[in-house]
């Protein structure tokens, strides 16, 4: 890549961003690409809304949820030194490993955990634990916290317990805590110096912190809960970094595994494995998933993707490896997602001449909405199905399990723990749109946004997928 071809995506994301940003009250963002040999690191606006601290280069953040690719890369590592079995049971490791049914935790295997196919219903457990014994805490506690959402390897529904698990997997094979584990594993070998595990050491240099935008003035107010709770690691809760150390992540993975400082990470084996479909739900608003990975079809480019919520702050980082591209990117408040859809498609569509396919083309007429009528359920939430109008309408009812738990998911969503009824139309049976939106606006990330019904039988879907989770009718 030239030089030129460097100054035009620099310059275009400068622009989108700022135009964004202002838009859209979103304080600071920073993104980075890489392609071809060449990076670039964007960065855009303020850190923290309080300290009016700039958003820099190397300003680090929390990775969120991309944090479960590094955990897959973890497991991947033990599997190569014969420590892990993909298919052997997660109970011949973690013996005590229990969920509220009884047995029901005995058929998951370790891959189950990484794929998201493991049935584990704790997406909304948040014990709050700190230290060595964290993910000790997370684990025990599944026996009276975790339900069941399917028997393992029948469906996929993103899965935050599984990847704590996982964690706690290798707590177990290991002997070390899983952070120490990140940095020795992860950190060191990829070259990501600017990354680390806590609070406490983010302090020491320049962090960003999440905002959420006040629902009265629309201004930005900086969140009251930097991390959720150690207990959450593995699954992005604590793990932070910047820009360039994500990028090097990133270029590791396009790579086969050898980092840039040229350090083996993980074999070109595993490398792959992680980028192969697990389980495909062969349905628009759910990607096929590998191991760690998402897998976004874009015509006949598939395009690696993570994305990461924080408390006010959202992550993302994308592997493109038939084009030799890594983008990254941060925004400090949940909204900054659609610009990074919107960098990506550009990325995609202008930079490489990928052509982004219609995902809907057309909305089909008649739709039987009956099957789709009723309650579904998964832990700690209930969504109520009704027709209203010919349109299908959900409301979503937050039941939060103590007060513990209500006051940690009250502050990761920033004080917003209900919605107003969201009405969708069908674009075919079992597939819904939210109201309202262009269909174009689900061609690429957000196709999320999209609803889906699953296994209907005897008249009645037993599953609801949103966001690629997975409720089951009550």
């Amino acid at each position: 890549m030239t030089n030129n071809a460097l100054h035009t995506i620099e310059a275009q994301i400068r622009e989108q961003a700022a135009a964004y940003c202002e838009s859209n009250n979103v304080p600071g963002f920073v993104a980075g690409v890489y392609h071809a040999g060449e990076q670039i690191v964007v960065a855009h606006g303020t850190a923290n809304v309080a300290t009016g601290a700039p958003m820099l280069e190397d300003t680090g953040f929390l990775f969120g949820s991309v944090t479960k690719v590094l955990t897959t890369t973890l497991v991947l590592q033990q599997v190569e030194r014969g420590v892990l079995d993909l298919d052997t049971p997660v109970v011949k490791y973690l013996p005590d490993f229990a969920l509220t049914a009884p047995g029901a935790a005995d058929n998951i295997l370790v891959r189950h955990l990484i794929s998201h196919t493991n049935g584990i219903d704790a997406d909304l457990y948040f014990p709050d634990a700190k230290g060595r014994d964290a993910l000790k805490t997370y684990a025990d506690g599944l026996a009276s916290n975790g339900g069941t959402l399917f028997e393992p390897g029948e469906q996929l529904s993103y899965s935050n317990g599984g990847m704590i698990i996982a964690g706690r997997l290798l707590e177990v094979v290991t002997g070390l805590p899983f952070p120490d584990l990140l940095e020795r594993d992860i950190y060191a070998p990829v070259g990501m110096q600017d990354s680390c595990t806590s609070a406490e050491q983010a302090i020491l240099r320049s962090t960003a912190v999440g905002h959420f935008n006040d629902l009265e003035t629309m201004a930005a107010k900086p969140t009251g809960m930097f991390t959720l709770p150690d207990t959450w690691g593995p699954a992005g809760g604590t793990p932070i970094g910047t820009i360039a150390d994500l990028l090097a992540f990133g270029r590791t993975h396009l790579a086969g595994g050898e980092s840039p400082s040229g350090t083996r990470v993980l074999s070109t084996e595993s490398t792959a494995l992680m980028q192969q479909v697990a389980y495909d739900m062969a349905s628009p608003n759910v990607p096929p998933i590998g191991l760690g990975w998402v897998l976004y079809p874009f015509d006949d480019t598939t395009v690696l993707a993570m994305s990461g919520a924080s408390p006010g702050g959202v992550s993302i980082l994308c592997v493109v490896p038939e084009h030799d591209l890594v983008f990254t990117a941060f925004g400090n408040t949940p909204g900054a997602i659609m610009l990074q859809d919107q960098i990506l498609q550009w990325l995609l569509s202008e930079h490489l001449g990928v052509q982004i396919p219609t995902l809907i083309t057309e909305l089909e007429q008649d739709v039987d909405l009956t099957p789709y009528v009723g309650t579904y359920r998964s832990n700690q939430l209930r969504i109520d199905v009704s027709i209203v109008d010919g349109q299908l309408e959900e409301r979503v009812t937050y039941e939060p399990a103590d007060e513990s738990q209500d006051r940690i998911f009250t502050e990761f969503a920033g004080g917003m723990t209900s919605a107003p009824p969201q009405r969708y139309v069908p674009l075919r049976p079992g597939l819904f749109a939210p109201a309202g939106y262009p269909l174009e606006a689900f061609d690429g990330y957000l196709r999320l946004l999209l609803v889906s019904y699953h296994d209907v039988r005897d008249g009645q879907a037993r599953f609801r997928n949103g966001g690629g989770r997975l409720t089951r009718r009550a």
